[in-house]
């Protein structure tokens, strides 16, 4: 193509303005300039807005064009300057024919509905909203007028956003590229005020939702978008056996950052319903075939239809026998697993419930059932660790009545504190030769266990691996500016290019590899444990409800780390030191080495450790 068919400039500021405030839900609209204009050919120019939101063009001309214009909008391109018009799977394009242009009115682009995503469960847009679609890319045709007559604004819809709040950078540019990725992704996917599983449904899903809200409340302090997805989720629950068994977790999670008490007593009951408790036999393990699970239990969980069928999931897509689809890999994303009636994934998961009913039932001062719950813990763990651990392969089987051993039946128990301390190397050692043999989503509990139990190197090398097509990278790589709903559309045919369910490292990065959670709740007390395997620095900008918290990495040595921690006014931390230091000095004070919890006040501390 000849140099001179090409515009390559900025015609307007890349600035943002913020729109007014849409219906209650603090939905709202940012307008974004173009990063590149381009012309293709006369009347024919190629837009990049530099990333993908929700929304559709707005179009404001300081002349009128009496004459039809083509707008396309999309996702994908191509080839060069071209969006694709067939992309395939869930990645989305629009093409949409203006009659005309009319002087000085701003004009929105009128786009054409999904009908999967905007009838049934689909979560409904305000009526002045209208159709819109993730998009980073724009092209017009037929523009008889001339283009610096035009200015072009990428309106996006998301929820109230604090793009300040938070921050992260470190050592390794492929890690800061995918947990920017991520914190775009959490941004973007707030378009209908609720976390849905991304623009081919607009369906909460209690799994999504829990990855979707631990990477949110790590890049701002707006909790009330989760608040309103979890009571949604009360009457609103749906069919995979450990979707259901993400309700106490949410909510639990929910009054750690928040402090407040309220969600949990309001629905304490049925948060008990969702533990699933009552489907357990006399050793206390569930089943989703239990004869219990009947059609009046169905209905007490939540569903409206009470032959809704409950099924466990493990990972998605399933094997290929079971999909219809043609996939890279014939076990789907559940590395073999054997879904036998009573198995370790779903077990897993309802332990890990009733340890955080006893911690919901202590805060709700409710002592007869924190004994009880503590109790229950105590049985379930045994029953699992006696009945699905293989003791000479010193791995976890996928259930009662299985001999093979695959991924999830290993990192979610791992993720959980299942593991025997005499157990972990081994089952590290299983869990890092299957390599990245899960989804974007159940990594999520691979990255947890790994750098809950010492793997932290090797966790951080998964974020940040660039070979091959299962990371992060490849979303990048192949063109989208939001995590995908897989790692790539030939492990999931019919994928999205927006889901916050693969948000994994960012809420892992912050929780994990710098290790600042709640350690009380509403953040009065912060925990930070950081684990930072091969980085030679790092920062990070954390929000909680009590402020902000800053943190400064260095490797000064082999030898040396040097920590700066800024603590906000109304918070004190407890910094965890490693277990290898030999001398820690505390704003030069040494600190006595039987001590490894730092207790941090208000303001900033240096810390140096020694090893």
């Amino acid at each position: 193509m000849n140099k001179s068919l090409f515009l390559v400039a900025l015609l307007f500021a890349t600035v943002t303005t913020q729109g007014q405030t849409i219906d209650k839900l603090n939905l709202q609209y940012s307008y974004f300039a173009p990063k590149e204009i381009i012309k293709v050919k006369e009347g024919h120019y190629f837009i990049d807005f530099g990333k993908a939101y929700f929304g559709t063009v707005q179009i404001t001309s300081k002349v009128p064009q009496n004459d039809s214009l083509i707008v396309h909008l999309g996702e994908k391109l191509e080839s060069f300057h071209k969006i694709d018009r067939n992309p395939g799977a869930t990645i989305r394009y629009r093409k949409s024919i203006l009659s005309d242009i009319k002087a000085n009115v701003p004009i929105s682009v009128a786009l054409k509905p999904y009908k999967r995503n905007t009838t049934g469960a689909a979560i409904k847009l305000p009526d002045s909203v209208g159709a819109i679609i993730p998009f980073r890319y724009c092209e017009v045709e037929n523009l008889k007028i001339p283009i610096e007559n035009i200015q072009f604004k990428q309106k996006a819809l998301h929820y109230k956003f604090h793009d300040d709040a938070s921050y992260f950078s470190s050592s390794n540019h492929i890690m800061d590229s995918v947990w920017a990725m991520c914190k775009h992704t959490i941004k973007a996917t707030t378009f209908t005020g609720y976390y849905v599983d991304g623009d081919r449904e607009r369906i909460p899903y209690e799994a999504d939702a829990y990855i979707n809200q631990l990477s949110h409340y790590s890049v701002d302090s707006v909790y009330t978008i989760a608040r309103r997805t979890n009571a949604y989720f009360i009457e609103n629950p749906t069919w995979p056996t450990e979707w259901l068994l993400h309700t106490v977790l949410m909510f639990y999670t929910d009054y750690m950052y928040t402090g407040d008490l309220e969600p949990l007593a309001k629905h304490y009951d049925n948060l008990k319903l969702k533990t699933l408790m009552e489907l357990e036999r006399n050793d206390g393990l569930i089943s989703s075939k239990s004869p219990k699970l009947t059609k009046e239990f169905i209905k007490k969980l939540g569903f409206k239809k009470p032959n809704t069928k409950i099924k466990d999931i493990i990972d998605w897509p399933p094997a290929q026998k079971d999909t219809g689809w043609k996939l890279a890999t014939a076990e789907g994303e559940r590395d073999g697993y054997e879904i036998v009636p009573v198995n370790t994934a779903v077990n897993a998961f309802y332990y890990y419930n009733l340890v955080l009913m006893g911690r919901i039932a202590k805060a709700l001062n409710k002592s007869e059932d924190v004994l009880f719950y503590q109790k229950k813990a105590k049985q379930v763990k045994h029953a699992i660790n006696t009945k699905f651990f293989d003791t000479e392969r010193g791995v976890y089987i996928d259930g009662e009545g299985s001999n093979h051993a695959s991924l999830h039946g290993n990192m979610l128990p791992l993720a959980f504190d299942l593991v025997s301390e005499e157990h972990i190397t081994s089952v590290t050692k299983f869990i890092k030769s299957r390599g990245m043999a899960c989804s974007v989503y159940g990594a999520q509990y691979l990255l947890e266990g790994l750098y809950k139990y010492g793997e932290e190197r090797y966790a951080s090398q998964l974020i940040s691996d660039t070979i091959g097509d299962r990371n992060w990278w490849n979303m990048i790589k192949v063109g989208s500016t939001m995590a995908m709903e897989a790692w790539d559309v030939k492990y999931k045919p019919n994928a999205d290019w927006n889901h916050a369910w693969g948000t994994a490292p960012l809420n892992a990065i912050t929780r994990y590899m710098w290790g600042i959670k709640p350690k009380t709740p509403g953040f009065k007390v912060a925990e930070i444990h950081p684990k930072m395997g091969d980085l030679l620095h790092s920062k990070i900008k954390t929000p909680t409800k009590q402020g902000v918290i800053y943190a400064d990495f260095e490797k000064i040595s082999a030898n040396e780390t040097i920590f700066k921690i800024t603590i906000p006014d109304g918070m004190t931390a407890e910094f965890i030191l490693p277990k290898t230091f030999k001398k820690a000095y505390v704003n030069k004070k040494k600190v006595k080495r039987k001590n490894e919890t730092l207790l941090l006040q208000s303001g900033e501390s240096l810390i140096k450790i020694l090893y």
